[in-house]
């Protein structure tokens, strides 16, 4: 009995001091009214990269709407703040440009008109002559506007109407002729690599002789950001002279390559033709045919002439041709 009481005891003491701990501590914080709930303010969530977040099935994403009369506007405004910010010179870089341009298109389409990448029927046509055919190589040749083709054909009527120095001559004449049509237009593109550089240099040689007057008249008010400011504006003019000249020069080395190429092609088939031996290619009845035709022709000529005059009815012209 005596235990029980005691246990029992120390029990009813626990219970006493954990409350009299828990009165306590609410006596030493007091408990504060709930605070009146308030609302977040909203913020607006950054656009999140349409490509990174998947969007619902069905939804599709708004792009800015931007109009081509808006796009044209902002970018024509562009250009003429550069031209503006550029200077005189820029003005000239933007003219040899356009010229560069127009230069580039006229070679490649004259190339293209003389065969420039075509030399088959060239080719062809001396393979016939070597081997004694001349009327086909004559026929390949014929009405050809190509370089090659009409070099071969040169070739081959001073070979059977003229003799071998005279022929040769000749074949060199029209040769050189050729190809300084065919290499027109280059010494302007050399040109133009040579000088838009130094134009662009000039440009900002100005530009920054500008900006170092501007810095000297501010005095002791001078701010770096506008040395900064008038040095880039005028680099400008550099780095529009570097990007006229760059394709410039590589179009010059191409379309030299293209005419040496065609002046080696020529020299080829012409010391091709003029190495045959004449007795394989019977020249006594070529240049027969050849002087025959020029005969017919000839006559044909006056005939017309005649009657054109009223000398001879034109019955008689008709049955001469």
């Amino acid at each position: 009995m005596s235990t029980m009481s005691i246990r029992l005891g120390l029990a009813v003491a626990g219970v006493f001091m954990l409350a009299a701990s828990a009165f306590a501590q609410d006596v030493a914080q007091p408990q504060m009214p709930p605070l009146p709930q308030m609302q977040a303010p909203q913020v607006e969530a950054a656009p999140a990269d349409p490509v990174s977040v998947a969007l619902p099935q069905g939804v599709t994403p708004q792009p800015d709407e931007l109009t081509a009369p808006d796009v044209a506007t902002s970018a024509s405004d562009a250009a003429m703040t550069f031209l503006r910010d550029g200077g005189p010179s820029i003005w000239a870089i933007a003219a040899l440009s356009v010229l560069t341009l127009a230069l580039i298109l006229w070679k490649l389409w004259r190339f293209v008109i003389l065969g420039a990448w075509g030399r088959g029927r060239a080719y062809k046509a001396v393979a016939a002559f070597e081997q004694g055919d001349i009327a086909s190589a004559q026929q390949i040749v014929r009405d050809r506007s190509g370089l090659r083709s009409r070099m071969v054909a040169v070739a081959i009527d001073a070979r059977l109407s003229r003799d071998d120095a005279a022929a040769r001559e000749e074949t060199a004449r029209v040769a050189k002729q050729r190809l300084v049509e065919a290499a027109s237009g280059l010494r302007a593109l050399e040109l133009i690599a040579t000088i838009a550089p130094l134009l662009g240099l000039l440009g900002t040689v100005m530009g920054m002789i500008a900006a170092f007057q501007a810095l000297q008249e501010s005095g002791s008010r001078a701010d770096p950001s506008m040395l900064a400011g008038g040095i880039w504006e005028a680099l400008l003019t550099t780095a529009a002279g570097m990007a006229v000249a760059i394709p410039a020069s590589a179009a010059l080395t191409w379309f030299e390559a293209i005419v040496d190429r065609l002046r080696c092609d020529s020299e080829d088939m012409c010391a091709r033709i003029f190495v045959v031996p004449l007795t394989e290619i019977t020249p006594t009845t070529a240049q027969t045919k050849l002087q025959a035709d020029r005969s017919r022709k000839t006559t044909v000529a006056a005939s017309k002439a005649a009657v054109a005059q009223g000398m001879v009815p034109a019955d008689l012209a008709l049955a001469a041709e």
